[in-house]
């Protein structure tokens, strides 16, 4: 069985590195330029500086580093709505060569913000759909950048809870109801459910009293298991949904790999690592004067299955041999 470890940041990494040469096709010139990051983490979430790590690094990698030709200013949204346009517009006022977004909302507030300046953006559901970009293969404006993942890969999530829990009948669909991308989801998993033998019920995220009632609620029927989709306010209250599923000794899948390194059980979704490093690649194309009109937007080309063992040893659970060889990281 091939294990990895979870690791912290990175944002240190390669402080000094070399200045490379001009056959690299690499930057040379000493004048600053200006990235301007929005990130929808809080900046007290380590989740957040580990993504914001990885940007940095290849963005070092690339020749581009601070103080000596780069000058970063970043902004944490937290996902909230609101103070993501604040910052989004003092972001756009302080004239940057290039803006960073990361998640949906802030990217949606930068593109708000300005239509001139290039916009870089990662970990974004649906930007076609959400009016960021005219089509993924031809953005056609001032953003692009990298996609969460399609919306077929929810039909994944019901079919590993199948797999790790057998006797479950019942999924509950942790949700926030207002999300456009978080109602994709859930149709997705909706139609693929009865094809495992799962009856499907919403929890809606509307604050984490609402949210505890909900989850006591269900658990009380019994024969049942969590899928946790993607989106803004799962993110912000993982801790609580992690606990809550320990609480009740519900198994549950996640949408990506964080979840399962604070507690979660099992995961399955892209590698955001990859997301944040392309994200530096295309910010460098664009510090070299390509367009992001002309940049087309990626989808992920590589998914991950994360398990905490020692989570399914506290809930009781065996898990398949056949399910740990395929797992990319295995907490024990």
């Amino acid at each position: 069985m091939r294990r990895r470890v979870f690791v912290g940041g990175c944002a240190g990494a390669l402080a000094s590195l070399a200045w490379p040469s001009a056959s690299d096709g690499q930057p040379r010139s000493t004048s600053l330029r200006r990235i301007g990051v929005l990130t929808a983490f809080d900046a007290g979430d380590p989740e957040g500086q580990v993504r914001l790590g990885v940007f940095r690094q290849r963005l070092e990698e690339l020749g581009w580093t601070e103080p000596h030709n780069l000058k970063m200013h970043y902004r944490w949204g937290a996902n909230n709505v609101e103070r993501g346009r604040a910052y989004a517009s003092e972001l756009v006022a302080l004239e940057p060569d290039v803006l960073f977004a990361t998640g949906g909302t802030t990217a949606a507030a930068l593109v708000n913000a300005t239509r001139t300046v290039p916009i870089v953006f990662a970990n974004v559901p649906d930007p076609v759909g959400s009016g960021l970009v005219e089509t993924l293969a031809r953005p056609g404006g001032n953003a692009t950048g990298f996609m969460l993942f399609e919306y077929s890969l929810s039909g994944k999530w019901p079919e590993l809870l199948k797999e790790i829990a057998p006797d479950a009948t019942r999924v509950g669909v942790v949700r926030d109801p207002a999300l456009p991308f978080a109602i994709g989801q859930y149709a997705v998993i909706q139609s693929v459910a009865p094809s495992v033998g799962l009856e499907v019920s919403a929890i809606n995220l509307a604050g984490s009293h609402d949210l505890e009632r909900a989850v006591a609620a269900f658990a009380r029927s019994g024969a049942g298991g969590f899928i946790v989709t993607a989106g803004a306010q799962t993110t912000v209250h993982r801790d609580p949904i992690i606990a809550l599923a320990a609480r009740y000794r519900l198994p549950t899948v996640y949408c990506l790999r964080f979840f399962v390194s604070a507690g979660g059980l099992i995961s399955y979704g892209p590698n955001l690592d990859d997301q944040h490093r392309g994200a530096a690649d295309y910010m460098h194309r664009v510090l070299r004067g390509e367009m992001p009109a002309d940049m087309p937007v990626q989808a992920p080309t590589r998914y991950e299955l994360a398990i905490n063992l020692r989570t399914a040893q506290t809930l009781g659970l065996s898990l398949p041999p056949t399910l740990l060889a395929r797992a990319d990281e295995v907490i024990e």
